[in-house]
């Protein structure tokens, strides 16, 4: 039989049917991945102990579009404007202070509003190195590090608009051993 014929007799319905299936997988993980969730390493010890160099998270890009930044939020954003000595174009850091709020730290005791920020993430013994309070702006949050000695964070660069969060870090995907919420 020649090759013509035998691709003509040939039922291609599975095979269409494959190449649907695999485009609409294909465009399905495209638009969660554009709209919903995002992957990122951590490529700095800033946030140590709670994220290492190397690890996988996972990023919930709606998370503000939905619902409001809180205190504690771990969260990626995009550079900062006034900070292009980096070839970094997002950042992985925590929310410590909220708009309108005055932040400082004093004794290495971060306050808000002159009271003492409870920090359980930190290690025993982590201070943090005095700065002058700040009143937050409006539509920003002051964003730091867990790792106090070693971050450059809203110390440095001022506190950041809402519009750079790009979404709250809700899951460690790698490594394996470390699976869970960070």
């Amino acid at each position: 039989m020649n090759l013509v014929v035998r691709l003509r007799a040939f039922n291609w319905r599975p095979a269409r049917e494959w190449v649907l299936i695999i485009a609409v997988a294909l465009l399905a993980a495209f638009t969660l991945r554009l709209t919903l969730i995002q992957t990122y390493f951590i490529p700095s010890e800033s946030m140590h102990p709670t994220l290492v160099v190397d690890d996988r998270v996972m990023v919930y890009k709606l998370a503000f579009t939905l619902g409001n930044v809180e205190r504690g939020d771990l969260v990626v954003f995009n550079r900062p404007p006034n900070l292009e000595s980096t070839e970094l174009k997002d950042f992985v850091k925590r929310v410590v202070g909220l708009e309108g709020e005055t932040i400082g730290a004093r004794g290495g005791v971060v306050l808000v509003d002159g009271r003492p920020l409870d920090e359980p993430y930190l290690l025993t013994g982590v201070d943090t190195a005095d700065f002058e309070e700040r009143v937050v702006p409006e539509d920003h949050v002051f964003v730091m590090g867990d790792n106090r000695y070693n971050s450059r964070d809203s110390r440095f660069f001022g506190s950041i608009h809402k519009d750079l969060l790009v979404g709250e870090v809700f899951l460690r995907i790698w490594p394996i051993k470390g699976i869970g919420r960070p």
